[in-house]
């Protein structure tokens, strides 16, 4: 079999990029692969599901702020019944003195793309979050729009229903092999048996992107990250809480009547994930994070753990940035990788982005150029300093 496009990764990335290839005027032939079908160990349904503007590039506000517009017309682009069930709850990122100054310039780069961050002293913040307790706390940085949570499943099923009316083929399989002639991959081996040759591959392939590349001989800096996720219920019920990020990288909000709360894998001997774990680390809430949220928040020192969750994200140890774009020697195998815990708020853009550049020859709705591998190459990082 024979495809003009093969996209490995059918989740939310590899979905957006199918979807605006049609969107755009693609008309060749698309295979859309997905080892994992129900997305059980998905990055795209296991994660926090959230959208934010805080980030310190311009680059990353505007791939983002594509996707709020996308939100806001939701029923336009897919049908009066489309509903992710997008909350505008805001984003609260705090600081202490020594990440103040960071937290200031995110907020500069912020305000000069036009987002509606206010940035607020902690008699402010007090006056704002009752609840909040600001000992140690400098700054902090509150999305007042455009920032919240959503159904991660419901948005993916949206772009997979709709891929359904634009004949793209899915294929349920895992990819055991690319192969390559010279400077161009011509084809992909499947663990089913079947070998599909291809015109462009696309590698949306997520936590598992780094492997994909090896197969195809090339080199990049994406590996697995396990992340844990608790719920938790409490006496106290905050309807003003926004998405809480506390100096030590714990966050917290609200999820209808419970709370989920995440953030507290220590840096220290963070590594690559096994692919087959996805227990949860129950010590890390009660020793590790509940403490913290207790100080933060005086009203979390009686709550009640629920349940849990723990997943894998894709993890790019260069830079914690996305690699998005062709390479620059093997031009017909693109990538969009390593987003380092933004996939799912991005993937829309990324999806326009790349459907632009092969179907038009060049990014048009979002310059991607700063992404590109040719960074990977050369060991240059282009770093995120906002990585939640």
């Amino acid at each position: 079999m024979r495809y003009d496009i093969v996209i490995i990764g059918g989740a939310i990335v590899g979905s957006s990029i199918a979807y605006y290839l049609r969107e755009e005027g693609f008309s060749g032939s698309i295979a859309l692969i997905e080892r994992d079908p129900q997305f059980a160990h998905a990055a795209t349904t296991l994660s926090m599901a959230s959208i934010r503007q805080q980030f310190s590039i311009p680059e990353n506000i505007r791939l983002s702020q594509f996707t709020l517009k996308l939100f806001r017309r939701l029923k336009e682009e897919f049908g009066t019944d489309a509903d992710i069930g997008f909350r505008e709850g805001g984003y609260l990122i705090l600081a202490g003195e020594e990440g103040l100054p960071i937290l200031k310039a995110n907020h500069e780069a912020q305000i000069a793309e036009g987002a509606d961050i206010v940035f607020e002293d902690p008699e402010q913040l007090r006056w704002r979050f009752a609840w909040l307790s600001t000992d140690g706390i400098s700054a902090g940085a509150y999305g007042r729009s455009g920032e919240g949570w959503f159904d991660a499943h419901a948005m993916l099923m949206l772009f997979r229903k709709a891929l359904r009316e634009k004949k793209i083929d899915f294929i349920t399989a895992g990819v055991t092999g690319i192969e390559r002639q010279g400077n161009r991959v011509t084809g992909v081996s499947l663990d089913n048996g079947q070998t599909l040759e291809a015109g462009i591959v696309v590698n949306a392939a997520g936590p598992n992107a780094g492997k994909v590349a090896a197969l195809a001989g090339l080199a990049l800096p994406v590996e697995p990250r396990k992340r844990n996720v608790f719920v938790f219920e409490a006496r106290e019920k905050f309807a003003d809480m926004p998405l809480l990020v506390d100096p030590s990288g714990i966050y917290v909000r609200p999820e209808g009547s419970v709370y989920l709360t995440g953030g507290g894998e220590p840096e220290e001997g963070d590594g690559p994930a096994d692919p087959a774990d996805f227990d949860v680390d129950w010590p890390l809430f009660e020793e590790v994070m509940w403490p913290v949220l207790a100080t933060r928040i005086p009203a979390f020192e009686a709550i009640k753990p629920t349940r849990a969750w723990a997943g894998h994200y894709d993890y790019n140890t260069l830079d914690q940035n996305a690699v998005i774009g062709p390479h620059p020697e093997v031009g017909n195998f693109i990538f969009a990788n390593g987003f380092s815990g933004h996939g799912l708020q991005q993937a829309p853009a990324v999806g326009m982005a790349l459907a632009e550049l092969i179907v038009h020859g060049g990014y048009r709705t979002i310059d991607c150029r700063a992404f590109g591998y040719e960074r990977v190459a050369e060991g240059r990082a282009f770093r995120e300093l906002n990585v939640i």
